[in-house]
């Protein structure tokens, strides 16, 4: 009957903690997409109408978040509000995963306080949790993929085994930085299997051909996959070609800059519940229990930093891939303090010490994000994120450009704001979604404004759309300036200007369409123009 009582609290829990999390996402179903929510989007809508990959967008990003997207797409409907249902159920699903891993590698009580803190921390806006970025479709099959692996090397279930590897090689095809949960993987099972005994050297070899087939699989049937398309060669050279010079734009000298600038605010907001974390770690010594895992939690919160490494950006939302290993942590951590009062006559005592302190982590953690988890709008959660940048404001500008052009017209955008092309269902004139790449200095720049140029001329675009923000380009002091100069000869022959948007501030944005903005000057720096082509 207490076992009966026992599993009854731990589900209720569980069951809270995704009722939690999922009103709070419910409530941000509406949040403005961002840039590169924009790019998944078009690109899964593209795959939606049978374009495949690559065809009509450039960039370095994998193909299978792409292809996710459109899955969700199909299901939840081609919006904003489907996307974030679509995040919704892949967070529950991750929270669940990371539940079933704390429980299973410690204690009932771990995998509760695992679950509830990586709710929290993934959903957080520090993160940018509250975006379908491609971080949380890695964790989800990585999650996925580890948690079966350990069930094949305690229990020898050869499914298990392929079925995880497949998973992880999954979470490399979402975004690169997935490859370093396979790298993991590989490790662990090769140390699991090299210390059992007896040890079969067969057994040994067989299982390590059967991981490494898995997690191959998934490449290999998108490489197969997108020859068939005949784009192959683009999504190599983005993906691993361009890919290998952007990752190498930061000097290994100023990353400790990078990582510091970018670890402080996403770690303020849930203090308490990285500090549980570090009382996790040092319980791996400590708690009996959890130092049976200690190599394992080691390696994962390894290869977890690792995978935010790539490149030295350390932008916020690349944190979202430490987050499992981070809540695991936090789980140890209050399951350690528990076991300090086992043996002691205060073992009640002790356990109601240990919930109330997970609690109050919890709940300051809450607190101190209170008016974004229940006061802002979702364009309110936008701007107060994003600053200046255009996300509300794309809503707009797509919703004119959808009333004044049809099905078969297509538009261009100088800037990058692809989130533009999915709001107004509408072909882009060139595979540059993105015009970071053509600022920046490497050997490729200047190819790839001459294409952008040749690609709208082609495609003679019904409206153009110029984006004068800086964090739209990202211009640096080597930009190429091709792109700039062939716009305004470009743009003053063959088009004339039917919309401007002023943002003036956080709060107010001008709108001026047709003859009013024929001579309104923008009073910020910070503004988007519309063209539309004269005949």
């Amino acid at each position: 009957m207490q076992q009966l009582k026992n599993r009854y609290w731990v589900w209720v829990a569980l069951f809270a903690i995704i009722l939690f999390s999922g009103a709070i996402r419910v409530r941000l179903l509406d949040v403005p997409l961002e840039r590169d929510e924009g790019e998944y989007a078009y690109a899964g809508q593209l795959i939606l109408d049978g374009v495949p990959p690559y065809a009509e967008v450039y960039n370095m990003k994998m193909p299978g978040i792409y292809a996710a997207y459109a899955l969700i797409m199909a299901i939840f409907g081609q919006t904003l509000t489907g996307i974030h249902l679509g995040l919704l159920v892949i967070n529950t699903a991750t929270i669940f995963l990371v539940f079933l891993l704390g429980k299973k590698l410690f204690d009932p009580v771990a995998g509760v306080v695992a679950a509830a803190a990586y709710a929290l921390l993934s959903s957080g806006q520090n993160i940018l949790g509250f975006t379908a970025n491609a971080e949380h479709f890695v964790i989800l099959p990585a999650v996925g993929g580890i948690l079966l692996l350990t069930n094949a090397i305690d229990y020898q279930k050869w499914r298990s085994l392929i079925t995880g590897a497949v998973l992880l090689g999954l979470a490399f095809m979402m975004k690169q930085h997935g490859a370093a949960f396979i790298v993991f993987g590989g490790l662990y099972l090769f140390w699991a299997e090299i210390w059992r005994r007896p040890f079969n050297w067969k057994l040994f070899a067989a299982k390590g051909i059967v991981f490494a087939a898995g997690a191959m699989l998934p490449f290999a049937a998108t490489c197969i996959i997108l020859w068939w398309y005949g784009v192959f060669g683009k999504f190599w050279f983005w993906t691993f070609d361009y890919a290998a010079k952007y990752v190498s734009a930061v000097p290994l000298s100023e990353s400790p800059e990078y990582f510091k600038v970018s670890i402080i605010p996403v770690v303020r907001p849930a203090i308490l519940l990285w500090i549980l974390a570090g009382v996790g770690l040092t319980g791996l010594w400590w708690n009996k229990k959890a130092h049976q895992h200690r190599l394992f939690m080691i390696g994962f919160l390894l290869f977890s930093f690792l995978s935010v490494c790539p490149g030295f950006y350390f932008r916020n939302h690349y944190f979202i891939l430490m987050l499992p290993v981070v809540a695991l942590l936090g789980g140890v951590g209050i399951s350690s303090i528990q076991t300090l009062f086992v043996k002691s006559r205060m073992a009640t005592t002790g356990g109601a010490i240990s919930i109330l302190l997970a609690l109050l982590a919890l709940y300051h953690t809450v607190y101190l994000q209170r008016n974004y988890f229940f006061v802002m709008s979702p364009a309110g959660v936008a701007r107060s994120t994003y600053g200046a940048n255009p996300f509300p404001e794309s809503l707009e500008i797509a919703r004119f450009i959808k009333e004044h052009t049809t099905k078969a017209d297509r538009i261009a955008v100088l800037g990058s704001e692809p989130q533009i092309y999915f709001y107004s269902d509408r072909r882009s004139a060139t595979g540059y979604v993105y015009t970071y790449a053509l600022m920046e200095y490497h050997d490729y720049a200047r190819k790839m404004q001459e294409e952008m140029i040749r690609e709208i001329e082609s495609h003679r675009p019904k409206f153009l759309v110029f984006v004068n923000l800086p964090a739209s380009w990202l211009p640096g002091v080597d930009s190429e300036n091709l792109i700039f100069e062939w716009f305004n000869q470009y743009r003053d022959k063959y088009y004339r200007k039917v919309g401007i948007i002023d943002i003036l501030s956080l709060e107010q944005t001008v709108y001026r369409w047709g003859w009013e903005c024929e001579n309104y000057t923008p009073r910020s720096s910070c503004w988007v123009c519309v063209f539309q082509r004269k005949d």
